[in-house]
């Protein structure tokens, strides 16, 4: 039975409390926009030659002078080398054990590159600093985790908060795959074997179900490391797919006027090949420098 056949757990009705509007949670979302964040060592090694977009954001926030407000900064794979190239960084994330391993990284780091980084825990739909930004970064698929018109509205409206007059907003999002979205649900795709931080050498499976309604990706990683499958886990991931001429009319109907959009992290165009869209917009009637 597939998904899209079964109700999804978590949203069970629960009595309703006068003039209390009824909340329904989605823990499989919840479960998908956090699993993959709570082994920071796997995540550090999953992406440590993801140097493309280090580079691009870096440039980015030299040429705006900061202080940078990055969503979605995870343990530092952005905020640390920006801070390196002493721009501050406010970071902002819901996974304490991805900041948690920010800060320990910071700790290895000389006093004027740690004091440069903020770290804050939350929402990034509801957190606000009070403060604006010239630039502000939802890094690395970050947007993928807002998984309703409602999340994208409310999250926003952060992004206007802390937008100088003149700021800019920069996310990169990846292009719906439409042959990861086609896949068998019941199907396991076989990847490398790999060594895995903590846990060894790892056969690694995926499952991929796609909730064409919800428009969000589900994707089950199975790791069982070579030896032990009494060891073998499971991690969960749910990215919302954004088709690109969606993304634009979310951007342009909450107050975002389209400067352009990059194909790639060398300034590229957008190509029927492309499999990232990198956003750069301001506040509708922003002054340009």
């Amino acid at each position: 039975m597939s998904r899209r056949d079964r109700p999804s757990p978590g949203n069970d009705r629960k009595p309703r409390t006068s003039g209390v509007p009824r909340v329904r949670r989605d823990r499989e979302l919840e479960a998908g926009s956090l699993a993959h964040y709570e082994d920071p060592a796997y995540y550090t090694a999953a992406y440590a030659q993801r140097l493309e977009d280090v580079a691009y954001y870096v440039g980015l926030a030299q040429r705006a002078g900061g202080p940078v407000l990055e969503y979605g900064a995870g343990n530092g794979r952005i905020a640390i080398p920006l801070a390196r190239h002493a721009i501050d960084v406010v970071g902002v994330d819901h996974s304490a054990p991805m900041l948690a391993d920010l800060r320990a990284r910071l700790a290895a780091e000389p006093s004027e590159v740690r004091k440069r980084v903020r770290v804050v825990r939350g929402d990034m739909r509801r957190v606000r600093l009070r403060r604006r930004f010239p630039l502000v970064l939802a890094t690395f698929n970050t947007a993928l985790h807002l998984y309703t018109r409602a999340d994208v509205e409310r999250f926003l409206a952060r992004v206007r908060e802390h937008l100088a007059p003149r700021g800019r907003f920069v996310a990169d999002l990846a292009i719906p795959a439409v042959g990861d979205l086609a896949r068998s649900a019941g199907r396991a795709y076989h990847s490398p074997r790999f060594r895995h931080p903590t846990a060894g050498v790892v056969r690694n499976r995926e499952y991929f179900d796609y909730d064409p309604w919800r428009q969000v990706l589900f994707v089950s990683m199975e790791f069982e490391p070579v030896g032990d499958p009494s060891g073998a886990w499971m991690t969960p991931l749910a990215h919302r797919q954004f088709f690109p001429q969606e993304w634009g009319m979310l951007l342009h109907y909450n107050g975002f006027a389209v400067e352009r959009v990059e194909g790639d992290f060398c300034g590229g165009p957008v190509t029927r090949d492309s499999d990232v869209m990198v956003w750069h917009a301001r506040r509708r009637g922003a002054g340009r420098r």
